[in-house]
Protein backbone atom coordinates (compact mmCIF):
# COMPACT_ATOMS: atom_id res chain seq x y z
CA UNK A 1 0.00 0.00 0.00
CA UNK A 2 1.47 3.54 -1.03
CA UNK A 3 1.77 6.49 1.40
CA UNK A 4 0.10 7.70 3.76
CA UNK A 5 -1.23 4.27 4.63
CA UNK A 6 2.46 3.08 4.64
CA UNK A 7 4.59 5.13 6.34
CA UNK A 8 8.39 3.69 7.17
CA UNK A 9 8.56 6.19 9.84
CA UNK A 10 6.67 3.81 12.24
CA UNK A 11 9.56 1.07 12.88
CA UNK A 12 11.84 4.11 13.61
CA UNK A 13 9.81 6.06 15.70
CA UNK A 14 11.88 5.52 19.19
CA UNK A 15 14.91 3.81 20.11
CA UNK A 16 12.76 0.79 21.52
CA UNK A 17 11.13 0.27 18.26
CA UNK A 18 14.31 0.64 16.39
CA UNK A 19 15.89 -2.03 18.71
CA UNK A 20 13.01 -4.58 18.18
CA UNK A 21 13.26 -4.86 14.38
CA UNK A 22 17.40 -4.08 14.25
CA UNK A 23 17.91 -6.52 11.19
CA UNK A 24 22.10 -7.00 12.03
CA UNK A 25 23.62 -7.26 15.38
CA UNK A 26 26.57 -6.64 16.70
CA UNK A 27 27.91 -7.86 19.41
CA UNK A 28 31.52 -8.89 21.45
CA UNK A 29 30.93 -12.58 20.50
CA UNK A 30 31.56 -11.41 17.09
CA UNK A 31 35.04 -9.71 17.59
CA UNK A 32 38.43 -11.05 17.45
CA UNK A 33 41.31 -8.43 18.52
CA UNK A 34 44.80 -8.87 16.90
CA UNK A 35 47.83 -8.71 18.67
CA UNK A 36 51.72 -8.03 18.08
CA UNK A 37 53.79 -10.14 20.43
CA UNK A 38 57.52 -9.41 20.63
CA UNK A 39 60.60 -10.54 22.53
CA UNK A 40 61.64 -8.72 25.55
CA UNK A 41 59.66 -6.84 28.19
CA UNK A 42 56.69 -4.60 28.58
CA UNK A 43 54.96 -2.76 25.79
CA UNK A 44 55.26 0.11 22.70
CA UNK A 45 52.87 1.88 20.60
CA UNK A 46 53.06 1.67 17.02
CA UNK A 47 53.55 5.47 15.64
CA UNK A 48 51.08 4.26 12.52
CA UNK A 49 48.51 2.85 14.74
CA UNK A 50 47.63 4.93 17.72
CA UNK A 51 46.00 2.96 20.50
CA UNK A 52 47.93 -0.39 19.63
CA UNK A 53 51.03 -1.62 20.85
CA UNK A 54 54.05 -4.28 20.66
CA UNK A 55 53.43 -6.40 23.57
CA UNK A 56 56.04 -8.62 25.27
CA UNK A 57 54.59 -11.64 26.10
CA UNK A 58 53.33 -10.88 29.49
CA UNK A 59 51.88 -7.81 28.63
CA UNK A 60 49.69 -9.78 25.48
CA UNK A 61 48.72 -12.27 28.48
CA UNK A 62 47.48 -9.26 30.33
CA UNK A 63 45.50 -7.59 27.42
CA UNK A 64 44.23 -10.83 26.29
CA UNK A 65 42.79 -11.72 29.70
CA UNK A 66 41.12 -8.21 29.45
CA UNK A 67 39.53 -8.73 26.29
CA UNK A 68 38.17 -11.89 26.68
CA UNK A 69 36.65 -10.84 29.63
CA UNK A 70 34.97 -8.12 27.94
CA UNK A 71 33.40 -10.97 25.97
CA UNK A 72 36.00 -11.04 23.30
CA UNK A 73 35.88 -14.66 22.77
CA UNK A 74 39.46 -15.15 20.42
CA UNK A 75 42.74 -13.51 19.35
CA UNK A 76 45.23 -13.78 16.62
CA UNK A 77 49.02 -13.23 17.23
CA UNK A 78 51.24 -11.93 14.64
CA UNK A 79 55.12 -12.05 16.01
CA UNK A 80 57.88 -10.32 16.13
CA UNK A 81 60.59 -12.51 15.67
CA UNK A 82 64.00 -11.75 17.24
CA UNK A 83 66.15 -12.14 13.94
CA UNK A 84 64.93 -12.53 10.19
CA UNK A 85 66.83 -15.17 7.26
CA UNK A 86 66.00 -16.24 3.96
CA UNK A 87 64.58 -19.30 5.46
CA UNK A 88 62.04 -17.68 7.84
CA UNK A 89 63.68 -19.88 10.88
CA UNK A 90 61.49 -17.74 13.62
CA UNK A 91 58.45 -18.63 11.81
CA UNK A 92 58.93 -22.82 12.84
CA UNK A 93 61.06 -22.61 15.66
CA UNK A 94 59.12 -24.24 18.67
CA UNK A 95 60.83 -21.47 20.94
CA UNK A 96 60.08 -18.71 18.48
CA UNK A 97 57.94 -15.70 19.88
CA UNK A 98 54.43 -16.76 18.46
CA UNK A 99 54.91 -20.49 19.91
CA UNK A 100 56.16 -19.12 23.44
CA UNK A 101 53.11 -16.11 23.47
CA UNK A 102 50.10 -19.47 22.29
CA UNK A 103 51.56 -21.51 25.66
CA UNK A 104 51.02 -18.60 27.98
CA UNK A 105 47.72 -17.67 26.62
CA UNK A 106 46.78 -21.67 26.78
CA UNK A 107 48.34 -21.53 30.20
CA UNK A 108 46.93 -18.06 31.77
CA UNK A 109 43.49 -17.45 30.30
CA UNK A 110 42.45 -21.23 29.12
CA UNK A 111 39.15 -20.30 27.53
CA UNK A 112 40.03 -17.82 24.98
CA UNK A 113 40.10 -19.07 21.29
CA UNK A 114 43.74 -18.93 20.09
CA UNK A 115 44.54 -18.44 16.67
CA UNK A 116 47.62 -18.17 14.81
CA UNK A 117 48.57 -15.68 11.77
CA UNK A 118 50.40 -18.43 9.36
CA UNK A 119 52.74 -16.38 7.32
CA UNK A 120 56.67 -15.74 6.68
CA UNK A 121 56.79 -11.87 5.84
CA UNK A 122 57.52 -10.89 9.52
CA UNK A 123 60.52 -13.65 9.43
CA UNK A 124 61.78 -13.36 6.01
CA UNK A 125 65.05 -10.90 6.17
CA UNK A 126 63.60 -9.84 2.29
CA UNK A 127 59.80 -9.55 3.72
CA UNK A 128 57.89 -11.33 1.15
CA UNK A 129 55.39 -13.91 2.61
CA UNK A 130 57.21 -17.19 1.03
CA UNK A 131 60.48 -18.17 0.00
CA UNK A 132 62.75 -16.65 -2.44
CA UNK A 133 64.05 -18.99 -5.49
CA UNK A 134 65.51 -17.27 -8.62
CA UNK A 135 64.26 -14.03 -7.91
CA UNK A 136 60.35 -15.13 -7.39
CA UNK A 137 58.27 -16.60 -4.23
CA UNK A 138 58.82 -20.08 -4.63
CA UNK A 139 55.12 -21.35 -3.94
CA UNK A 140 55.69 -25.38 -3.61
CA UNK A 141 58.85 -24.87 -1.76
CA UNK A 142 57.07 -22.22 0.82
CA UNK A 143 54.17 -24.60 1.63
CA UNK A 144 56.84 -26.92 3.01
CA UNK A 145 57.76 -23.77 5.78
CA UNK A 146 54.54 -22.67 5.95
CA UNK A 147 52.84 -26.45 7.12
CA UNK A 148 55.91 -26.59 9.44
CA UNK A 149 54.92 -23.17 10.70
CA UNK A 150 51.29 -24.12 11.18
CA UNK A 151 52.40 -27.47 12.92
CA UNK A 152 54.66 -25.75 15.30
CA UNK A 153 51.66 -23.42 16.31
CA UNK A 154 49.41 -26.51 16.94
CA UNK A 155 51.82 -27.93 19.38
CA UNK A 156 52.34 -24.83 21.28
CA UNK A 157 48.27 -25.69 21.82
CA UNK A 158 46.97 -22.83 19.17
CA UNK A 159 43.05 -23.35 18.56
CA UNK A 160 43.24 -22.59 14.79
CA UNK A 161 45.76 -21.42 12.19
CA UNK A 162 45.51 -18.83 9.84
CA UNK A 163 47.65 -19.03 6.62
CA UNK A 164 47.78 -15.77 4.81
CA UNK A 165 50.30 -15.97 2.54
CA UNK A 166 48.21 -16.85 -0.90
CA UNK A 167 50.08 -19.50 -1.78
CA UNK A 168 48.73 -22.20 -4.09
CA UNK A 169 47.78 -25.37 -2.17
CA UNK A 170 48.80 -23.92 0.65
CA UNK A 171 45.73 -25.19 2.90
CA UNK A 172 46.19 -28.64 2.15
CA UNK A 173 49.51 -28.83 2.77
CA UNK A 174 48.82 -27.52 6.59
CA UNK A 175 46.25 -29.86 6.83
CA UNK A 176 48.20 -33.01 5.69
CA UNK A 177 50.92 -32.24 8.39
CA UNK A 178 48.41 -31.30 10.85
CA UNK A 179 46.50 -34.75 10.11
CA UNK A 180 49.42 -36.44 9.53
CA UNK A 181 51.10 -35.38 13.52
CA UNK A 182 48.02 -35.58 15.06
CA UNK A 183 46.33 -32.16 15.47
CA UNK A 184 43.64 -33.07 13.57
CA UNK A 185 41.35 -30.95 15.61
CA UNK A 186 43.01 -28.11 15.33
CA UNK A 187 41.06 -26.05 12.55
CA UNK A 188 42.13 -23.61 9.52
CA UNK A 189 40.87 -19.88 9.13
CA UNK A 190 42.11 -19.59 5.38
CA UNK A 191 42.61 -15.62 4.40
CA UNK A 192 41.19 -17.09 0.92
CA UNK A 193 40.56 -13.71 -0.55
CA UNK A 194 43.41 -11.36 0.54
CA UNK A 195 44.02 -8.62 -2.04
CA UNK A 196 46.70 -6.44 -2.86
CA UNK A 197 45.50 -3.37 -0.65
CA UNK A 198 46.65 0.12 0.21
CA UNK A 199 45.26 -0.87 3.25
CA UNK A 200 47.61 -2.66 4.75
CA UNK A 201 50.46 0.41 5.13
CA UNK A 202 50.06 0.55 9.05
CA UNK A 203 50.83 -2.88 9.54
CA UNK A 204 53.45 -3.32 7.65
CA UNK A 205 55.03 -0.65 9.29
CA UNK A 206 54.01 -2.70 12.99
CA UNK A 207 55.19 -6.13 11.58
CA UNK A 208 58.31 -4.66 10.46
CA UNK A 209 57.00 -6.69 6.98
CA UNK A 210 57.87 -4.12 3.85
CA UNK A 211 59.43 -6.20 0.90
CA UNK A 212 62.62 -5.01 0.77
CA UNK A 213 62.26 -5.72 -3.36
CA UNK A 214 58.86 -5.63 -5.46
CA UNK A 215 55.65 -6.07 -4.30
CA UNK A 216 52.84 -8.89 -3.26
CA UNK A 217 50.72 -8.58 -6.36
CA UNK A 218 52.86 -11.87 -7.90
CA UNK A 219 50.37 -13.72 -5.07
CA UNK A 220 47.45 -11.56 -3.37
CA UNK A 221 44.72 -10.73 -5.38
CA UNK A 222 44.10 -7.92 -8.02
CA UNK A 223 41.19 -5.66 -6.23
CA UNK A 224 39.37 -5.46 -9.60
CA UNK A 225 38.91 -9.27 -9.38
CA UNK A 226 35.30 -10.50 -7.18
CA UNK A 227 34.68 -13.87 -9.00
CA UNK A 228 38.16 -14.71 -8.30
CA UNK A 229 37.51 -14.12 -4.54
CA UNK A 230 34.45 -17.09 -4.90
CA UNK A 231 37.26 -19.18 -6.44
CA UNK A 232 39.61 -19.02 -4.24
CA UNK A 233 37.14 -19.97 -1.40
CA UNK A 234 35.82 -22.63 -2.94
CA UNK A 235 39.48 -24.01 -3.68
CA UNK A 236 40.24 -23.98 0.15
CA UNK A 237 37.05 -25.10 1.55
CA UNK A 238 37.95 -28.01 -0.93
CA UNK A 239 41.21 -28.43 0.36
CA UNK A 240 40.30 -28.49 4.06
CA UNK A 241 39.47 -25.18 5.15
CA UNK A 242 36.83 -24.61 8.15
CA UNK A 243 36.39 -21.06 7.82
CA UNK A 244 37.39 -18.70 5.04
CA UNK A 245 38.01 -14.63 5.56
CA UNK A 246 37.96 -11.53 3.09
CA UNK A 247 40.61 -9.01 3.78
CA UNK A 248 40.03 -6.06 3.31
CA UNK A 249 36.91 -5.84 4.78
CA UNK A 250 34.99 -2.30 4.21
CA UNK A 251 36.17 -2.08 0.24
CA UNK A 252 35.20 -5.57 -0.16
CA UNK A 253 31.72 -5.81 1.33
CA UNK A 254 30.33 -6.87 -2.41
CA UNK A 255 33.18 -10.32 -2.30
CA UNK A 256 32.07 -10.55 1.72
CA UNK A 257 28.09 -10.78 0.07
CA UNK A 258 29.37 -12.81 -2.67
CA UNK A 259 31.23 -15.72 -0.45
CA UNK A 260 28.50 -15.94 1.70
CA UNK A 261 25.99 -16.70 -1.26
CA UNK A 262 28.26 -19.29 -2.28
CA UNK A 263 29.23 -20.82 0.29
CA UNK A 264 28.03 -22.71 3.96
CA UNK A 265 31.73 -22.30 5.74
CA UNK A 266 32.21 -19.40 8.28
CA UNK A 267 32.89 -16.20 7.10
CA UNK A 268 35.24 -13.83 8.73
CA UNK A 269 36.20 -10.50 7.53
CA UNK A 270 39.47 -8.43 8.46
CA UNK A 271 38.98 -4.84 9.79
CA UNK A 272 42.63 -4.08 8.38
CA UNK A 273 45.28 -1.31 9.79
CA UNK A 274 44.92 1.12 7.18
CA UNK A 275 40.25 1.23 8.06
CA UNK A 276 41.64 1.48 11.85
CA UNK A 277 43.93 4.50 11.31
CA UNK A 278 41.02 6.30 8.95
CA UNK A 279 38.83 6.30 11.86
CA UNK A 280 41.24 6.89 14.18
CA UNK A 281 42.89 9.55 12.34
CA UNK A 282 39.47 11.62 11.70
CA UNK A 283 38.60 10.72 15.34
CA UNK A 284 41.30 12.60 16.86
CA UNK A 285 40.83 15.44 14.41
CA UNK A 286 37.34 16.02 15.99
CA UNK A 287 36.04 14.85 12.09
CA UNK A 288 33.98 12.18 13.11
CA UNK A 289 32.21 10.31 16.53
CA UNK A 290 35.20 7.57 16.50
CA UNK A 291 32.22 5.23 18.87
CA UNK A 292 29.83 5.77 16.15
CA UNK A 293 31.69 5.30 13.03
CA UNK A 294 33.22 1.88 14.36
CA UNK A 295 29.90 0.81 15.17
CA UNK A 296 28.68 1.66 11.89
CA UNK A 297 31.74 -0.01 10.04
CA UNK A 298 31.42 -3.24 12.16
CA UNK A 299 27.81 -3.37 11.55
CA UNK A 300 28.06 -3.14 8.04
CA UNK A 301 31.01 -6.02 7.53
CA UNK A 302 28.09 -7.84 9.78
CA UNK A 303 25.59 -7.03 7.37
CA UNK A 304 27.36 -7.68 4.39
CA UNK A 305 27.55 -11.29 5.51
CA UNK A 306 30.73 -12.05 7.84
CA UNK A 307 29.78 -14.37 11.02
CA UNK A 308 33.05 -12.47 12.70
CA UNK A 309 35.11 -9.61 12.32
CA UNK A 310 39.03 -9.43 13.20
CA UNK A 311 39.54 -5.93 14.21
CA UNK A 312 42.04 -4.06 16.27
CA UNK A 313 38.79 -2.09 17.50
CA UNK A 314 37.99 -5.43 19.01
CA UNK A 315 38.59 -4.43 23.04
CA UNK A 316 36.93 -0.98 22.98
CA UNK A 317 33.80 -2.18 20.87
CA UNK A 318 33.04 -4.48 23.21
CA UNK A 319 32.83 -2.27 26.49
CA UNK A 320 30.89 0.26 24.00
CA UNK A 321 28.32 -2.33 23.12
CA UNK A 322 28.51 -4.14 26.96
Amino acid sequence: MAFPVTRMRRLRRTSGVRDLVRETRVAPADLIQPYFVRHGSGQEEIPSMPGQYHLSVDALVERAAEAHAAGIPAVIVFGLPARKDEAASEAFDDEGIVQMAVRALRAHVPELVVMTDVCLCQYTSHGHCGIIQDGDVANDVTLEVLADTALSHARAGADMVAPSDMMDGRVAAIRAALDGEGYEHTSILAYSAKFASAFYGPFRDAAHSTPSMGDRRGYQMDPANGREAVREALLDIEEGADMVMVKPALPYLDVLRSLRDETRVPLAAYQVSGEYAMISAAAAQGLMDERAAVLEALTAIRRAGADMVITYHAARAARWLS
